[in-house]
């Protein structure tokens, strides 16, 4: 018969009063004692609750603690207190498990990042590399993100989810395998398709061809991942109608797709359908020089990022010095800024987001 090693883990921490720190830890936190001794005069105390094992020593040489109690019934622990020191000196702080997602205002600002100022190259999660296409993020409204995989192969992924309030992944070279919550098997994105995963879905980034290259926009800039470690992916059910606080899924393909004029005047573009299933939060068009006149606009959208896959183009913005753009180029145009996309070549294309997902855009 095999022997099975048991095993637990504590945090020691020291006390200065285990005498009135065994009530702290018991009533008011409502932590469950499970050890303590000596009986007739006891220095050692261990308490368990809130997914945490504490050992309380009081003569010894443990350092004094900060504990940190996240609950969906935060309220509930202590009175509502927030901040509270034991008699003994452990300091403990309580907050939501789940706090509410902040975005912060957008600080407006006209943005051009160009792959010829070699921006630098990060190593991220999962080995992957990242390049920082807006480096201002709007004041935290947002993250661009160009991330590539030289060598190809398996990704050393985890199954995790974001906590944000919009999130795109575009395609732009390669492929990659991704499996995502009650989507069904694994899909591959190949360059010109892109997914929106809603907040939370959980998803696993399963393997990438070599020079796999994608665009990221995140919502806000700073934004948690999790991982979960208790699903197993792919889940038993496809359901492709569910909703993700109000996002629903979606994997939408370049083959096939059909071309409309855009809002720009010379310019076609193909939908995504991505402010459909967002239900307006944010749009998503892949743009190509079209027929007709350039024509000066100005737009009211709270964020309008573009990012250029293919040819080029010159943005010239009112008071700003023209800048002759090629594929790796993003730029950031602030509402009520007109510019004029002059000079494209044939094969141009361009990666446009905007949040929201329709607003107006006006001839000067």
């Amino acid at each position: 018969m095999t022997y099975t090693p048991q095993t637990r883990a504590e945090v020691r921490l020291g006390s200065s009063n285990l005498g009135e720190d065994l009530g702290f830890f018991g009533r008011v936190l409502g932590m469950r004692l499970d050890m303590i001794y000596p009986a007739d005069s006891p220095s050692v105390a261990v308490y368990s609750g809130h997914g945490l094992r504490v050992r309380l020593e009081q003569g010894t040489d443990a350092p004094m603690g900060r504990l940190r109690i996240l609950s969906d019934a935060v309220d509930a622990i202590a009175d509502g207190a927030r901040l509270l020191t034991s008699p003994g000196g452990t300091v403990v702080e309580l907050d939501e498990l789940n706090p509410p997602l902040i975005l912060p205002e957008t600080e407006h600002a006209f943005v051009v990042r160009r792959l010829a100022d070699q921006a630098p190259w990060v190593i991220g999660r999962a080995g992957m590399m990242y390049r920082d296409l807006v480096p201002s993020r709007l004041g935290g409204a947002m993250i661009a993100s160009h991330i590539r995989i030289p060598d190809g192969g398996p990704v050393p992924d985890m199954v995790h989810f974001h906590k944000v309030g919009f999130q795109l992944i575009f395609c732009y070279r390669g492929w990659v395998d991704v499996v995502y919550e009650d989507q069904g098997g694994p899909i591959r994105l190949t360059a010109g398709d892109c997914f929106i995963q809603p907040p939370e879905i959980r998803h696993r980034v399963l393997e990438a061809s070599d020079g796999i290259e994608v665009i990221e926009i995140g919502v806000p800039a700073e934004h948690i991942t999790e991982i979960d470690h208790d699903m197993q992916l792919p889940t038993p059910h496809r359901r492709p109608e569910r909703e993700w606080q109000g996002q629903k899924f979606v994997f939408n393909q370049a083959v096939g797709a059909d071309w409309l004029p855009h809002r720009l005047s010379g310019f076609i573009a193909r939908d995504t359908t991505i402010s459909a299933n967002t239900g307006g939060v944010a749009g998503v068009q892949v743009v190509r020089r079209g027929q007709g006149g350039l024509q000066w606009t100005r737009h009211d959208a709270d964020i309008h990022f573009t990012f250029v896959m293919e040819g080029a183009m010159t943005l010239e913005g009112e008071g700003k010095d023209p800048y002759r753009l090629s594929p790796g180029d993003a730029f950031v145009i602030p509402p009520g800024l007109a510019t004029r996309y002059a000079d494209p070549t044939d094969d141009l294309e361009l990666l446009e987001v905007t949040l929201p997902g329709v607003f107006a855009t006006t001839t000067v």
